[in-house]
Formats: structure tokens, C-alpha cells, sequence
């Protein structure tokens, strides 16, 4: 049986909600087994072990999230040659744009020599002020539908083979 990790963390919600919809998604998929985790809970072993992979973070400071890179830094030299060719594909919330996020986390993956299989899903909340930003987010259902949407497909070509 094939094994998907989706991996989060979020400050105030989106993130953890955009997550919790590709999950959603991906459970739709039989004879595949979904792993949600929180990024401090993840391990190298959970890459190690996962078919492929859904990354879940906030952007901040146009920068991934502290705890996201964390996870990246403990689990990239121990995964370092032996997750080549799995698939992955992001989804980030972001108050105004979310690109540098997205780059750097795609630059980890070509390191590790991962196949991302879709452009980054990058909510953005357009938050702006510092309440805005501090507040719990709610992710609108056009993006939750378009989360649950690739965690489907993420489910569904691992599933298959295809990826």
C-alpha cells in the first residue's frame, strides 16, 4: 500500500485547514494511507517512509515558517539520496504573495531530487496590518476545494503508479 505524508504547520489556522482539506481529499483514494502531521511531530523516517509528499506551511517574512524550516533542516541531510524521484507539491498561505516561500521550499526538493507534480497552491489572505496577520485565518472554499482537490490527485497518481 502505497503511503502519502502531508506534513503542516500553521500559526493562525490556514495553513493547518488547507492541509487538513488535501487530506480530506486524498482519503477519497483506497488502498492508499494518509499520514497527517504536524512538521515538529514529523521525522526523517516519515519522508523515508511516505510514497510521496504535500507540504503545508504559512509564508513569513516572505520566507517559509520557522517551524516548516526546522523540519527541513533535521530531515534533509538524513533523507539526503534515498527519497529521489517521489513526487511532492506544496500549499502555502500567504497574507500578499507567497513566491519566495514557495522557492525556497522548491529548492529543498531539488536538493532531495524530488518530481513536483503541480505549480504551488499559494492562498493568499491578503492579511496586511499586524492584527490581520496575527488573526485566526479562514480559508475560503474555492481554495479548501482546490486543496482537497490536489491532495485527490496526489492520492490518486500514487495510487495509479503514475508518480
Amino acid at each position: 500500500m502505497k503511503r502519502l505524508a502531508i506534513i503542516w504547520h500553521s500559526m493562525t489556522g490556514g495553513s493547518q485547514a488547507l492541509a487538513e482539506a488535501a487530506a480530506m481529499g486524498a482519503r477519497a483514494t483506497e488502498d492508499l494511507e494518509v499520514v497527517l502531521l504536524h512538521a515538529e511531530a514529523a521525522s526523517p523516517q516519515t519522508l523515508l517512509d511516505a510514497d510521496g509528499y504535500l507540504f503545508a506551511f504559512p509564508e513569513n517574512l516572505a520566507a517559509i515558517s520557522g517551524v516548516m524550516k526546522a523540519f527541513f533542516d533535521r530531515s534533509y541531510y538524513p533523507c539526503l539520496a534515498q527519497i529521489e524521484g517521489r513526487p511532492y507539491a506544496l500549499l502555502i498561505c500567504a497574507g500578499s504573495d507567497g513566491s519566495n516561500a514557495a522557492h525556497q521550499a522548491e529548492r529543498i526538493a531539488t536538493g532531495w531530487r524530488l518530481k513536483r507534480i503541480t505549480d504551488s497552491l499559494i492562498v493568499c489572505t491578503q492579511a496586511q496590518t499586524p492584527e490581520a496577520i496575527l488573526a485566526a485565518k479562514t480559508i475560503r472554499e474555492k481554495d479548501l476545494a482546490k486543496a482537497r482537490d490536489l491532495g485527490a490527485a496526489m492520492a490518486e497518481g500514487l495510487a495509479l503508479g503514475i508518480f
